[in-house]
């Protein structure tokens, strides 16, 4: 009798510990199915705005010059000469840094569920990057004509000045992008797309310079400067990762390659030197510069996600 009533006290422990064990398992079991996997941060699709700083490094690369310089001498107000000379010449700019403001508005949207996605990125950064040669020589060729006879008598020359300075001040970017969300919260993308990009170039203190019968003359007299600025088309590669801190604010790190189409500045004045070698002197300085310019940028902002 005794031994029943132990072993029935044994069956309901046994039977009381494997219900405490199946409660034990299926709490768990319960508490993952209510929480479920990870929730992502980077939502299905949004506008962005956003705003941080670029460091960019930027190469001129080399300027090809040419200059026209002609004049017409005076003297007791009669046309005694006209002349011409001309002759192209270089500039080996250097590269320059600078960091930079930058700003930027976009828009991306996944490919139905997956982790794919899509979008474009406008961007504006203020690169205020210039780079300065100094010494310039611009070799000149031409010729002078007597008046009186018709005579024309070759000459050489040199047009100096004291600086050569190219610019960029703004750039603008459109780049559509192409991306894949990972770890829930951040997305990679590579794009690209043209860009718009202010150049100005600057000649400082020019003066032109012929050897008359061997002997140096400064024709144009006081020193001029020369200054154009223009937009200019181009087009840019990016890379890029994001890293949301929430579904609404996430950071963006890139990096993007720029280069400008080749452009071409203009320059024109007139000059008058009333203390000329034969008497006073007018006419014009023209000139073209061309080149073109490549932009290393890496960028970090700061976005809102609407």
């Amino acid at each position: 009798m005794r031994n029943r009533i132990a072993l029935g006290r044994v069956s309901a422990c046994l039977r009381w510990s494997g219900m405490g064990l199946l409660l034990g398992l299926a709490v768990p079991i319960v508490a993952a199915a209510q929480t479920g996997p990870a929730e992502t941060r980077v939502p299905d699709r949004a506008f962005f705005v956003g705003a941080g700083v670029s460091y960019d490094w930027v190469n001129f690369s080399k300027q090809d010059i040419f200059g026209i310089g002609t004049s017409n001498v005076f003297r007791d107000g009669t046309l005694i000469t006209t002349g011409k000379a001309e002759g192209p010449g270089t500039v080996d700019l250097d590269s320059n840094s600078n960091p930079a403001p930058s700003v930027q508005v976009g828009y991306f949207q996944r490919f139905g569920d997956s982790d794919w996605l899509w979008g474009a990125k406008l961007a504006y950064s203020y690169v205020g990057t210039s780079s300065t040669a100094h010494g310039i020589l611009l070799p000149q060729a031409g010729a002078f004509t007597v008046t009186a006879t018709g005579e024309r008598i070759p000459f050489v020359g040199t047009a100096v000045a004291r600086s050569y300075e190219a610019s960029v001040e703004h750039q603008i970017t459109l780049a559509p992008i192409v991306g894949w969300s990972f770890l829930e919260r951040s997305f990679v993308y590579v794009g690209g797309g043209p860009t718009l990009s202010r150049i100005q170039t600057r000649v400082k203190s020019l003066v032109g310079f012929a050897d008359i019968r061997g002997v140096p003359t400064d024709v144009s007299g006081a020193p001029v400067d020369f200054s154009d600025a223009s937009w200019v088309w181009g087009g840019t590669a990016t890379i890029g990762v994001t890293w949301f801190l929430t579904s609404s604010w996430f950071l963006d790190a890139n990096y993007a390659y720029s280069r400008t189409s080749d452009y071409t500045s203009h320059y024109s004045k007139p000059f008058v030197n009333p203390n000329g070698a034969n008497g006073l002197t007018t006419g014009t300085l023209v000139g073209t510069s061309s080149g073109n310019v490549t932009i290393h940028g890496i960028t970090l902002t700061i976005n809102r996600a609407f």
